[in-house]
C-alpha cells in the first residue's frame, strides 16, 4: 500500500508543479509521477528534509524540486523544437 501512496503523491506533486509553472509535463500521468519522484530527490538534495511529510515525501522540498525539474525539461524540449 505504501508504494501506491508513493505513486499517487508523486503524481500529484508533479501535476501541481506543472500547474504552477503553466507548462505541460511530457508523458502525461507517467511524466507527472516521474517528475514528482525525481523532483523530491532533487528538492531533498537542495533543501533537505523538513516540513510536512506525506508517504515518503517532504512536500515543500519535493514541490520545489519538481518545479526545477519541469522547468529544465521544458527548456530542453523547447530548444530541441527550435533546432528542428
Amino acid at each position: 500500500m505504501s508504494f501506491i501512496w508513493f505513486l499517487i503523491i508523486g503524481g500529484v506533486l508533479g501535476w501541481l508543479a506543472g500547474v504552477i509553472l503553466g507548462r505541460d509535463v511530457p508523458g502525461g500521468v507517467i511524466g507527472n509521477i516521474v517528475a514528482g519522484i525525481i523532483g523530491s530527490w532533487i528538492g531533498s538534495a537542495l533543501l533537505g528534509n523538513w516540513g510536512w511529510q506525506v508517504s515518503d515525501f517532504y512536500v515543500f522540498p519535493a514541490l520545489v524540486g519538481a518545479i526545477i525539474l519541469i522547468f529544465i525539461v521544458s527548456f530542453i524540449m523547447r530548444s530541441f523544437k527550435k533546432a528542428t
